[in-house]
């Protein structure tokens, strides 16, 4: 990488946004064996933002609750611990998607991609022996959030990136690299860096392609989530290319792509909760 290229990333990644304190307390929340439920509801309850848009999830349609959830400690209560750290930590990542771009990024199919890999390496997490389901939604949640700030501050070059692979049916990041001479994850490592989070999530950001895979439980999850969500179509990254599993990550989740989506069952349920997430 040129100094000069190294310079404008790194001036593009102090330009995103800081998360907001609430949702970084969350994060420190899931990384605390010892948290409680409500130490998550005091948190979410400072935040007037989160908790509006996390009782609006609860009480819509699609969980179709007996009564009307009116505090957090009630969400809590019904949806569980798990589901409202991941709706809360998924309104934070909403909250800072541009509504528009020159690139012409297609953000709302961005993030259906995005949460339905998170979806997919949450399930995937529970048949490992080291991998952290909540860690797995986080990663997969934002894996492809270098792509975001590609779309705000290199506009142009990563249309032209866009362009190379739709037109040649060619692996996005492939192009970026021929086009900008970098690729979104080496940039989604470092606003990984910047937002401080645990070396293992942006080691596992950091190392999403078949030539530089690293060996973890947790990479093998979130690939397998990317690559599953790729090839069902669910949500639309930018890249058209999926790729099939390689000998580690079919060791480590007992089979190659078409086993492992059979071996999930019908997924309908988490496309439909990925969508309820994206209309915040």
């Amino acid at each position: 990488m040129s100094p000069e290229l190294s310079q404008k990333l790194a001036a593009a990644v102090d330009g995103m946004p800081a998360f907001p304190k609430s949702v970084q307390r969350i994060l420190d929340l899931t990384r605390d064996v010892n948290s409680t439920p409500k130490d998550l509801v005091e948190v979410i309850d400072k935040d007037p933002v989160v908790t509006v848009k996390v009782l609006k999830v609860v009480n819509s349609a699609y969980y179709s609750l007996p009564k009307q959830i009116t505090s957090i400690g009630h969400a809590v209560v019904y949806l569980g611990f798990n589901t409202i750290k991941n709706l809360a930590l998924s309104i934070a990542a909403i909250g800072m998607l541009p509504k528009d771009n020159a690139a012409g990024f297609d953000v709302d199919q961005y993030l259906l991609h995005s949460l339905a890999t998170a979806g997919i390496a949450k399930q995937l997490a529970l048949r490992t022996d080291n991998a952290d389901p909540m860690d797995c939604f986080i990663a997969g949640l934002l894996h492809d959030f270098g792509k975001v700030v590609f779309a705000q501050f290199m506009p142009q070059e990563f249309k032209a990136a866009l362009d190379v692979s739709k037109n040649s049916a060619g692996s996005l990041h492939s192009a970026m690299h021929e086009a900008i001479g970098v690729d979104h994850v080496i940039v989604g490592a470092m606003l990984a860096e910047k937002w401080r989070f645990a070396p293992h999530l942006i080691e596992t950001i950091r190392h999403q392609h078949v030539s530089d895979l690293k060996d973890t439980d947790m990479i093998a999850c979130v690939f397998a989530g990317n690559q599953i969500s790729k090839k069902l179509k669910f949500g639309f990254g930018g890249n058209p290319c999926f790729d099939e599993f390689p000998p580690q990550i079919q060791k480590r989740l007992g089979g190659d792509m078409d086993a492992v989506i059979g071996s999930l069952g019908d997924l309908n349920a988490l496309f439909d909760e990925a969508q309820l997430f994206a209309s915040l």
